[in-house]
């Protein structure tokens, strides 16, 4: 049995694709110069653009490409993904990675006011916390998108097992992860933090 393709359905998929990526561009553009204009510097203050700074309470953190809370990030777009496909499942896929990307956008600009970095700070790790560098932030929101495009492609048990995966492995390597992180952001804990500093 044959199939027809239809043309019209095809370059209509083709438009909103090309749209979203349009549109995707618009809100990291939009995410650089919102940073930008609350102070954060370009790149890190050292003058250099490194891909990995594995030092996770060193004060480069969060200053260049990746660091551990890439993987943070990684793990938003898998989040992303599930709670956009229970949320609006008949949206196209594009329309729900441009959404994907508004909120990881979003978050990058509220994670760097004053607020929230001081209620970071809080933390025993993050006492030198002073937030993102543009460049840091981008790589974040590309660290979600890639997240995202891994939860597409896999079967649902995979990416369960890889956000368990990853949180374990980051708890494991630096006494941080997302789930730590979210609990000391809305409920600073003590224990957790004598935890974190190996007292």
């Amino acid at each position: 049995m044959q199939y027809e393709v239809n043309p019209a359905g095809t370059r209509f998929e083709s438009r909103t694709a090309m749209l979203c990526i349009l549109i995707i561009a618009g809100i990291l553009a939009v995410q650089s110069l919102v940073l930008a204009s609350m102070g954060r510097l370009l790149i890190c203050a050292c003058g250099e653009v490194k891909l990995w700074y594995p030092n996770a309470a060193g004060p480069e953190t969060s200053q260049h490409l990746t660091d551990w809370y890439t993987f943070s990030h990684f793990i938003h777009g898998l989040i992303f993904y599930f709670f956009l496909w229970l949320v609006v499942p008949r949206a196209p896929f594009w329309v729900r990675l441009g959404l994907a990307v508004g909120l990881e956008a979003v978050w990058e600009i509220v994670e760097n006011t004053p607020m929230i970095i001081d209620r970071y700070r809080q933390s025993a790790l993050a006492e030198g916390y002073f937030g993102d560098s543009v460049v840091n932030s981008l790589a974040d929101t590309v660290a979600a998108i890639l997240g995202f495009l891994f939860a597409r492609i896999v079967l649902v048990w995979v990416s369960v097992m890889l956000l368990v995966a990853l949180e374990v492995f980051v708890a494991y390597m630096i006494r941080d992860n997302l789930t730590l992180n979210i609990i000391q952001l809305i409920y600073p804990t003590e224990a957790i933090s004598r935890w974190q500093v190996g007292s």
